[in-house]
């Protein structure tokens, strides 16, 4: 089996890295194909030359049905745009593609859909921008879907039983962990943590009630171990009140902090509107006493990082 990826870190933003990782490290083989080294290019056998929108021509098309023209404004450094990577690794595999410019992909794209049938690089450039459908029916484009009816008719209906979350609390796994983003870094941070933005959030951190942190001796910015049933990791701790008592929430836009390692396989947050959660234990990294409850691998991973990674901190 083989996975070609363009310009997705599947290792860190999918839920449970783990079984993800398990199944990149079973691939016979890997090509990735990304502006940056990611986490998932650390398990690719060959790595191709990514381009920025503004290293290439092309077009994007966003949730809002509009499709807008990229304009190239500079060669791309890694002297190749995606496409002509593309095609290059299409012709070593046997396959010709005659592409001269993005435009002429354009028009097969429309000659092949039926809603993008009329679009095409001098209509983009006419009007700005276009949302499909676009075709004889709409030659300028469907501002809105739907108007007097909707296109299907009456539309469907379709009851769905409430599943409850499979993570409960127990005395083993106390607590409830959920994560997400943070306003100034996008998705898990490929590109915003190499900007200034990380001057707002340079770290992940595991917010935590103060009820909760007192209970368990923990003050603002310790090192704190926390386990799921899916992993552990270690981050620094930030006091809050956004936090009900027995819920932690972190975000996952530093691969280092390994909160992908903890998050759930079945609480797809980024493609569902479900809130992700995990039953986890939580312990303060120089607590002797919770150190000892911890399972093994875990308790190493504290020990190690309040040897590498808190040189300032009090160690009991």
């Amino acid at each position: 089996m083989g996975l070609y990826c363009q310009g997705e870190d599947i290792v860190q933003s999918d839920p449970n890295t783990q079984h993800v990782a398990d199944a990149l490290s079973a691939m016979e083989c890997i090509v990735v194909q990304d502006i940056f080294l990611n986490e998932t290019a650390k398990y690719a056998h060959v790595l191709l030359p990514g381009s920025t929108f503004l290293e290439k021509d092309g077009t994007f098309t966003n949730a809002e049905r509009r499709i807008s023209r990229v304009r190239k404004v500079m060669p791309p450094l890694a002297g190749y745009s995606d496409w002509e990577v593309t095609i290059k690794l299409s012709r070593a595999l046997g396959y010709e593609m005659n592409y001269a410019h993005p435009s002429e992909i354009m028009d097969e794209i429309a000659r092949l859909t039926p809603t993008f049938h009329d679009v095409s690089y001098e209509q983009l450039d006419e009007l700005g921008s276009i949302q499909w459908p676009c075709n004889e029916k709409a030659p300028d484009g469907t501002p809105t879907m739907h108007i007097d009816e909707f296109v299907r008719g009456k539309g469907r209906f379709v009851i769905t039983k409430f599943i409850a979350t499979p993570e409960k609390v127990t005395r083993k796994y106390p607590l409830l962990l959920t994560t997400g983003r943070i306003l100034s870094q996008y998705n898990v941070g490929a590109q915003t943590r190499r900007t200034e933005n990380s001057q707002w959030h340079d770290e992940d951190r595991l917010e935590i009630h103060p009820v909760d942190a007192e209970d368990r001796g923990i003050k603002q910015d310790d090192w704190v171990g926390i386990e799921s049933r899916a992993g552990q990791t270690v981050p620094r701790a930030k006091i809050s009140e956004r936090m009900q008592p027995g819920v932690v929430y972190t975000t996952f836009h530093f691969p280092e902090s390994g909160e992908e390692a903890v998050d759930s396989v079945a609480d797809h947050i980024r493609w569902f509107w479900e809130p992700r959660m995990r039953s986890a234990i939580l312990a303060a990294v120089d607590d002797p006493q919770a150190l000892d409850s911890m399972e093994p691998i875990l308790r190493e991973a504290l020990i190690k990082h309040r040897a590498d990674l808190m040189p300032k901190a009090a160690v009991v």
